[in-house]
């Protein structure tokens, strides 16, 4: 697979991202819905419990390690991403927290395109983030 930066100005470099991306030569797809941070918990009605509640940091860890693991059983790694969509209740707080995001990607030397967006609130009361992830192979 062959990738291509588009950057007609350079400040999303600083944070670890590219304008656009051509992506050549992928025979794969894969589109990852939105990770939250929760774990399994079968004493929950849902199934899950909330990882770090109401504590952006490690919620961005859980959900970032939780896009880990799909990537993984697609036999996929972060350097296969091709575009990320951040959803959070409290975008300060979020980007005092960026470089959670910033050390994780920049193992996988890339800097995928991405949209950082505020909303109200998530699924999970106690979430405040949201990360979606496509990746390609």
């Amino acid at each position: 697979m062959k990738r291509t930066s588009i950057n007609p100005t350079e400040w999303g470099l600083q944070f670890s991202f590219d304008q656009g991306e051509i992506v050549e030569g992928a025979n794969r797809y894969l589109r990852c819905s939105g990770q939250i941070s929760v774990t399994p918990d079968s004493s929950n009605e849902l199934g899950v419990a909330v990882v770090s509640p109401n504590e952006i940091r490690g919620q961005i860890e859980c959900a970032l390690a939780n896009i880990d693991s799909i990537l993984e059983e697609a036999n996929m790694s972060r350097s296969n991403i091709v575009a990320l969509r951040f959803f959070t209740t409290d975008i300060d707080s979020f980007l005092q927290n960026y470089d959670v995001y910033a050390t994780w990607i920049a193992e996988a030397g890339i800097r995928p395109p991405q949209s950082l967006l505020g909303i109200q609130r998530l699924v999970l009361p106690e979430a405040m983030v949201e990360i979606e992830a496509d990746a390609a192979a």
